[in-house]
Order: structure tokens, then C-alpha cells, then sequence
């Protein structure tokens, strides 16, 4: 890395990066957080919000995000994707996602290199801003139209919209978790397509 990450708040027109013990201690409108003795429980309106975080533990504790749907969702007919691909382009999505350093052995250009934790940040983008809005919707239809199959699983990756924000704050972390994953079952008897691995797709979501 060319420096240390000290930014715990940096903003796009289109995404917004939080540290996570920031966003704790300053919850944006639509979050509130309640303090456990066991760490932290964060309540969100899903009217308002879609969140796409998994509980998890971390020095602080552990931190339960109320209502959230995880970051692999899973949908099982026409009206649970279309519930779901509605909440998608209209309100904000919010992830964690981790900044990680990775070394390299110096004396063994052949092993596998080491990843260090640096900071989990909450990565949030706004499902209705019209570029954001666009790209999601060509996504989605490419997925359908493209899977022989019935079932499938799609992966959005941001990991291009995050190496944006890293050019702001002139840092090079390696990001892990920078996707979130749509899965829809079919009630299909024979969908070898989708057994075999061959309905699996992934698309990139861009600021710029």
C-alpha cells in the first residue's frame, strides 16, 4: 500500500464508504444502533434501506444486523425476484466489505502470499441513481436471457466502483467480499444446467 488508510468516511455521488465503527457511532438516517454487552445490534427501515450484511464478529463483539438479508439471497419464484429486483433499484444498498493488505514471502517468490486485515467498512450505493440503476437492470436481464437453465446464481461485484473510491484516498488495499450474490431456485426436476455449475454469472457495477 502507498499509505496508511485513515479515511473513515469518504463519500461518492453514488457510494458511500464507512468505517464500520464509525457507522456505530454515527448511524446514517434510516439506522439506529443499541449497544449490547455482547457488542452491537443495528435496526434498519426496509422501506427505506436494503441491507446485504451477514452477522459477524469483530473486536467489538458481535454485530447483528436486524432484517438484514445477508449477502447471498436466495429466491424461489416470479414474485419473491421481483420483490427483490424492485428493492434493488430503488433504495440504498449497504454491504461490509473488508480492506485487506497482502504481503508476499521475500524469501519465497513461490508461496502463497499472506492477507492482513486492515478495516471493514459498510459500503452503501444508491440502487436509484440512474447509472447504478441501468447497469443492474442490464445485468439482470443478460442473467435470464443467458442461463440455459431455470435456476441460476448471479454475482454484482463492485470491486471496480471500490477501486474508484481507493484512487480518492490514494490507497491500494486488496478488497475482500466486494459482491453479493442473487440465487433463484426453480421447482425444475431436470435442471442439470444449473446442477452442473453452468447458471452461474457475475456482473460489475461501475461508478463512472
Amino acid at each position: 500500500m502507498r499509505e496508511t488508510m485513515k479515511a473513515d468516511q469518504v463519500s461518492h455521488s453514488k457510494m458511500k464508504v464507512t468505517e464500520i465503527g464509525e457507522f456505530l457511532r454515527k448511524p446514517p438516517a434510516g439506522f439506529s444502533v443499541v449497544a449490547l454487552s455482547s457488542g452491537y445490534r443495528v435496526y434498519s427501515d426496509p422501506e427505506e434501506t436494503l441491507v446485504l450484511i451477514d452477522d459477524f464478529h469483530s473486536c467489538r463483539g458481535n454485530i447483528v444486523f436486524q432484517k438484514s438479508l445477508g449477502r447471498k439471497v436466495k429466491v424461489n419464484n416470479l414474485w419473491e425476484y421481483t420483490s427483490f429486483r424492485k428493492s434493488l433499484l430503488s433504495r440504498r444498498i449497504y454491504l461490509l466489505m473488508s480492506a485487506c493488505e497482502e504481503h508476499f514471502p521475500v524469501s519465497n517468490r513461490k508461496a502463497a502470499s499472506e492477507t492482513r486485515l486492515l478495516k471493514q467498512y459498510v459500503v452503501s450505493i444508491d440502487g436509484n441513481d440512474p447509472f447504478i440503476k441501468w447497469q443492474m437492470e442490464k445485468g439482470l436481464d443478460w442473467t435470464i436471457s443467458s442461463v440455459a437453465g431455470e435456476s441460476y446464481r448471479v454475482d454484482i461485484d463492485l470491486t471496480e466502483a471500490l477501486e474508484s473510491w481507493t484512487d480518492l484516498v490514494k490507497v491500494e488495499p486488496v478488497w475482500r467480499d466486494a459482491s453479493f450474490t442473487l440465487k433463484y431456485y426453480s421447482d425444475a426436476l431436470f435442471d442439470f444446467p444449473h446442477w452442473f455449475g453452468f447458471s452461474k454469472r457475475t456482473f460489475k457495477l461501475r461508478l463512472t
